[in-house]
């Protein structure tokens, strides 16, 4: 099957069971070889690219406007993009915000990111739901170029995400402190500057807003590298243990943070854990982490929080899930996704270790989640009084 659109091509996504989609490309020119999955966020694109858990992927929008806000330095989640590439229905229009300080294809190309329009994401968003996540190489040349047969041969040659460990490629080189505390009109972002717990974050690929909501309720943040040993942690004397959320497959990154994690668990303190670090967390009390077909990359996912009732609506962006079936004695799970029921969320019984795999920090809801970081200082508070 060929996806042919009506003016000359010049860039082509090859996917590895051999179906091409031809589009116009902008941002970077040259090829990527990924995972596809795709996302139905409305907004937030800047933010999508920037999320070091897209590291691997390729990333197809459903939602058609995308570019329409411009870039602005301010949403980045990390220094630069991270997601292999995006798929589009429409070519970017120029900008229309007010905190647009460039527009989309020009902070690709600056980024050495590709990007294809003018692709029937609906029928590619079919295709990933119907045969999972596939592997493609997504090549973008102005003179509309392409040597097909190596695309595809490129796309099936890709080992795919399952074994890698891809939280040591985008983790922090080395430690530092973050004060930022979550933007606010019509100030933007403030500083911490009195806080109260102080928190040592390991960066499998964080997000910077999951850090300015740690400094937004009062905690002192150190962040660390994801290679980082319990004694590198305690070190710092922390009130709680934050794990990052972060890309790949967690049982490859599990080989060294799953011992650091069981030492932490062993000094008693509260521990919270968003995506990959809720992954990280089961898999140091003995759950077992699986595949997902396309796995959950949106804005609007519904989770219920089977502890309180509450249907909260949640950010998502992962490709393996818990296995809730092999969750241990003791080991509660404390939310599920409405979608299709897999594993959103989890607790030790009568200790203040918790996590989650949505994104509480995205603010989809807008604030439905945001509870949990308050319920973690409220874990530091406990136990500094005790």
């Amino acid at each position: 099957m060929t996806q042919v659109s009506n003016n000359t091509p010049t860039a082509c996504l090859a996917l590895a069971d051999g179906t091409i989609f031809y589009g116009r490309g902008f941002g970077a020119v040259g090829e990527t070889v990924a995972e596809l999955c795709f996302n139905t966020a409305m907004t937030g694109y800047q933010e999508i690219m920037t999320d070091p858990s897209y590291a691997g992927q390729v990333v197809t929008f459903t939602f058609p406007h995308i570019g329409n806000t411009g870039v602005t330095s301010e949403d980045d989640e990390t220094a630069d993009p991270v997601a292999a590439g995006m798929v589009v229905k429409w070519d970017p229009t120029e900008p229309s915000n007010w905190r647009s300080s460039g527009d989309l294809p020009q902070w690709l190309a600056s980024r050495n990111r590709i990007a294809i329009g003018g692709v029937d994401t609906r029928r590619l968003t079919r295709a990933i739901r119907a045969q999972g996540s596939p592997h493609v190489a997504l090549a973008h040349n102005p003179e509309g170029k392409f040597d097909i047969a190596e695309l595809v041969a490129k796309a099936r040659a890709f080992s795919g995400l399952e074994g890698l460990d891809l939280a040591k490629e985008v983790t922090c080189a080395q430690s530092y402190r973050w004060n930022e505390k979550r933007w606010a009109w019509p100030d933007g972002y403030s500083v911490q500057d009195d806080p109260k717990y102080k928190v040592v974050a390991i960066d499998f690929g964080a997000k910077r807003n999951i850090l300015r909501c740690l400094a937004s309720v009062d905690c002192d943040v150190t962040v660390l590298p994801a290679s980082a040993t319990a004694q590198d942690i305690l070190a710092h004397k922390p009130d709680g243990v934050f794990l990052s959320n972060g890309p790949g497959d967690p049982a490859a990154t599990g080989t060294y943070a799953v011992p650091m994690i069981q030492d932490i668990l062993k000094a008693d303190l509260p521990v919270f854990g968003i995506c990959l670090g809720h992954q990280m967390l089961a898999l140091a009390l003995g759950a077992k982490t699986i595949k997902m077909n396309h796995g959950h990359h949106g804005a609007n996912h519904p989770v219920k929080d089977h502890e309180t009732g509450k249907v909260e609506i949640t950010s998502m962006n992962h490709g393996f899930a818990v296995d809730s079936q092999t969750l241990p004695e003791g080991v509660v799970e404390t939310h599920t996704s409405l979608f299709d029921g897999s594993n959103c969320g989890i607790r030790i019984a009568d200790r203040p270790v918790f996590s989650v795999q949505h994104h509480p920090e995205a603010s989809p809801g807008p604030q439905d989640s945001f509870y949990l970081f308050e319920r973690f200082a409220g874990y530091m508070a406990d136990r500094k009084s005790a």
